[in-house]
């Protein structure tokens, strides 16, 4: 081989400044000497196999430079990590509150997907009445059918008794490394976060998004928030949503007392109560 070609397959192998600007703002020098030596390395394997190859140096040299390229992307720019919102609740029924405090925090943080996850048994729910556990998992899955960022999870739904959230988190990150979790709640659940079972865990686990309702004012939550940041090195974020004054409970006693739901929760949920005489009432409107 020629010196002129073989300065001519460096010319085209070597061609890295295009990559490394794109990741120029998260090199280091460590990493820059590292790159560096991997690249000079690569060049010795490539001048050892041309020094026998007779075929088209030119194209070799193409795809060798290719090659490079490539894997410099990998090493500059990590593999993006996937953003999962859990909605957890006892969803007896779920309600258009839910879906739209979902959706709100899917646009909000750019999520990857929201997580609907019906309890099982909570623990500050123990001795609670209503929908059964397949009914409230049936409504669930009617509720957010149609919205292919919205998934059913029954990561809580087990024989195992009363859930923590603190538990189903260690599963899952156990479980998905590669994921960080948004876990969205109320301000209601904010001011009580300190009698969850392991706050400290729960607040290293994920990022926790708070939804701000109507009647409480920042001067209230942004001091709660800042107490909670600094106990738990939490990171918590709240949510701008629409805030509609509905609550599960609510519904139930309109069902109960004869009237409409209509409109307060998804027509296909209406409709699922109606038909099955979910909370003991089979002539809803």
């Amino acid at each position: 081989m020629t010196g002129k070609q073989r300065a001519y397959l460096k010319s085209l192998a070597s061609t890295s400044e295009t990559i490394l600007q794109v990741g120029k703002e998260g090199l280091t020098p460590e990493c820059t000497a590292s790159i560096a030596e991997a690249l000079a390395a690569r060049e010795l394997v490539k001048i050892g196999i041309l020094q026998n190859y007779d075929g088209d140096l030119e194209e070799l040299a193409r795809t060798a430079a290719e090659r490079t390229r490539s894997q410099l992307i990998e090493e500059l720019m990590p593999a993006r990590r996937r953003k999962v919102g859990i909605m957890g609740g006892t969803f007896d029924p779920i309600h258009i509150g839910h879906l739209i405090l979902g959706e709100s925090a899917y646009e909000q943080f750019q999520l990857d997907t929201v997580l609907f996850m019906p309890s099982g048994n909570p623990p500050h729910k123990r001795n609670r009445e209503g929908a059964s556990n397949s009914q409230r998992i049936e409504m669930v899955r009617l509720a957010i059918q149609g919205n292919d960022h919205f998934q059913l999870s029954l990561e809580e739904m087990h024989e195992e008794g009363y859930t923590y959230t603190k538990e189903t988190l260690t599963r899952l990150t156990g479980e998905h490394p590669d994921t960080d979790y948004f876990f969205i709640m109320g301000a209601d659940s904010l001011f009580e976060f300190d009698t969850w079972k392991c706050p400290d865990e729960i607040a290293r686990l994920c990022t926790l998004i708070v939804a701000v309702r109507d009647g409480l004012s920042s001067s209230e939550l942004d001091p709660r928030i800042d107490e909670l940041k600094l106990r738990y090195q939490a990171d918590i974020r709240k949510l701008t949503s629409p805030n509609l004054d509905i609550s599960s409970h609510t519904i139930r006693r309109w069902i109960s007392e004869g009237s409409s739901i209509r409109y307060y929760v998804p027509d296909q949920v209406r409709r699922y109560i109606m038909e099955n005489g979910v909370y003991r009432c089979s002539t809803i409107s």
